[in-house]
């Protein structure tokens, strides 16, 4: 059977750039252009499984993902660390001074802020996607302006990079999960990392007790992050990632949060990826 993979952007992406590297084998990509769109390829049945970005080590959270994945009761059945590579690139031939503007998705050019500021005359323009930008400039032969984005991009479209390695922070890395409409059932032996959601009666201490609870069971707690219910007005509900070395111990605890928690539930049972 065929597997196709939803991707955030198009070929070139970071997102495209993270399909390459965690699957085997990728038959077909569905390039969505929202993650809303993504989520809707997956329940449609136009891809089989997703890449969707969830956390970057220096912006944080991409909070509205949760959600997404959350409502639509997708499975997270994966994750890859990859490292975030910016890359200053245009038509090749041209160089630095040539280079009026320059156009990106505004997270990369605001993480390329530092090096921008020594070149007072380009102009920083957003756009919705790196790659989409750095295809552009390639079909439609556009001098004069240059793209931020990975360095698959680069070598899909035949652009010559004036500057590597651009953004302010070194160390950048984004996590992105696997996503899928079923879950994958890894066997026990194999998984080391689960996401839950769980929401709590607003009691002193609620919070902590649980917290305990995963602590006595031998979980890592490695991610929490708190998510305001719509209609119940200055309550949370919460969004953890355990990491474990039994699985029996992660089934301990998840039957007693089970129980303790207003409402409980497992987004996903999976293999810790390689940071």
């Amino acid at each position: 059977m065929e597997t196709k993979i939803a991707i955030q952007g198009i070929k070139g992406s970071f997102h495209h750039q993270v399909a390459q590297q965690y699957f085997e084998q990728v038959d077909g990509l569905d390039e969505c252009m929202s993650f809303d769109d993504l989520v809707k390829s997956l329940i449609n049945n136009r891809s089989q499984k997703g890449v969707m970005a969830l956390e970057n080590s220096i912006a944080g959270s991409i909070i509205p993902n949760y959600a997404l994945i959350d409502r639509n009761n997708l499975h997270i059945i994966g994750e890859h660390y990859l490292d975030i590579h910016m890359n200053l690139m245009v038509l090749k031939g041209q160089k630095i001074e040539d280079i009026k503007e320059v156009h990106s998705h505004p997270i990369a050019l605001l993480q390329c802020a530092v090096f921008f500021s020594q070149y007072p005359h380009i102009k920083l323009v957003e756009s919705g996607d790196t790659a989409e930008t750095a295809r552009r400039i390639q079909e439609q032969q556009l001098k004069g302006i240059g793209a931020v984005a990975a360095p698959i991009a680069a070598d899909l479209y035949d652009l010559e990079i004036l500057a590597a390695g651009i953004h302010t922070v070194q160390s950048n890395k984004t996590r992105f999960v696997i996503v899928k409409t079923t879950n994958k059932e890894w066997p026990k032996e194999t998984i080391n990392k689960a996401s839950m959601k769980f929401e709590l009666d607003d009691t002193p201490g609620s919070l902590a007790t649980v917290l305990n609870v995963m602590n006595n069971c031998k979980l890592n707690l490695t991610k929490i992050q708190s998510m305001p219910i719509i209609d119940r007005p200055f309550q949370y509900s919460f969004f953890v990632d355990v990491i474990f070395k039994k699985y029996k111990h992660y089934e301990k605890a998840k039957n007693i949060l089970a129980l303790m928690t207003t409402h409980f539930k497992v987004l996903g049972e999976y293999q810790k990826g390689k940071q």
